[in-house]
């Protein structure tokens, strides 16, 4: 039940979110709503993480099937390519064949390259990019457009019809398609680098992914359902999301994150110094 009530939390935050601008659209208030609207997007994507796992739901079919018709989908992801490629990541975290490592292996780079990564996410050049040209590819040259990318279109075919109903077609536009094909990918790039830019590339399983201490703007706005545990996840990947805090804690009194050098940061801030090469 703690899994479904993490996906009815995301959509009734992108719901609240929505209408609350609806009912008040004057620009501050669309623009905040986009943003909350934005990491609930990448709240699904971590809950669709969590179900690649299986720790969604305790029946491997309503796992399945809860991912995904309520958090992969409407993003466009196939939770069986996701599975298979993420547990191939577990398997070889930080080495040649970890399928995540082109994610990390470039940082550090310099503040000027990270500015110009996380402007093009804020204008919608890297869905452009990475999402919408490869499906357009696809369907152009391949006629054919995966089941994932389908059921995107469904969705948003549905929303589209649903906000032309209530005479707010704009809705559609800045609050669920902007938000997505800007800060989503902006907090995407924030939280790849989060987990494993800049740690260790030996293969010990203490070291390959970093904890980031979040307070709670950083779990509303950036790290949503305790993805910034990652350090704890990747020691103790069948553990629930929910379950993280609690391993974490007990590490810490243990000693054993200090006594394995395992990478924690206090904060996203500090996190983007780094991944630029910032010492301060």
């Amino acid at each position: 039940w703690r899994g479904i009530g993490m996906v009815v939390h995301a959509w009734l935050v992108i719901a609240m979110a929505a209408g609350l601008a609806i009912a008040l659209p004057n620009p501050a208030v669309v623009v905040a709503a986009g943003v909350v609207i934005g990491s609930r997007q990448l709240g699904l994507a971590i809950l669709m993480h969590e179900a690649a796992h299986g720790l969604l739901h305790d029946a491997h079919r309503w796992n399945d099937r809860l991912a995904a018709w309520a958090c992969a989908w409407p993003l466009g992801i196939s939770l069986t390519e996701y599975r298979q490629y993420h547990l191939r990541h577990h398997t070889y975290a930080q080495q040649e064949e970890d399928p995540d490592l082109v994610l990390s292996s470039k940082f550090p780079v310099s503040g000027q390259s990270l500015v110009r990564k996380l402007l093009r996410d804020l204008t919608g050049l890297t869905f452009l990019r990475q999402r919408l040209l490869p499906m357009l590819y696809s369907l152009v040259f391949d006629r054919r457009v995966s089941q994932a990318d389908g059921a995107m279109v469904l969705f948003n075919t549905a929303l589209i019809g649903l906000a032309i109903l209530n005479n707010v077609l704009w809705a559609y536009f800045l609050l669920w398609l902007a938000p997505f094909m800007t800060w989503y990918m902006a907090v995407l790039r924030v939280r790849n680098i989060a987990e494993h830019a800049c740690v260790s590339t030996e293969n010990n399983p203490w070291r390959v992914a970093r904890t980031t201490h979040a307070g709670w703007i950083a779990r509303a706005l950036v790290a949503p359902y305790y993805v910034n545990y990652h350090a704890e996840h990747h020691l103790f990947m069948s553990a629930p999301c929910y379950r993280l805090p609690a391993i974490h804690e007990a590490l810490q009194e243990q000693g054993r994150l200090e006594q394995e050098h395992t990478p924690t940061a206090s904060g996203y801030i500090q996190v983007l110094r780094q991944a630029s090469g910032s010492k301060a």
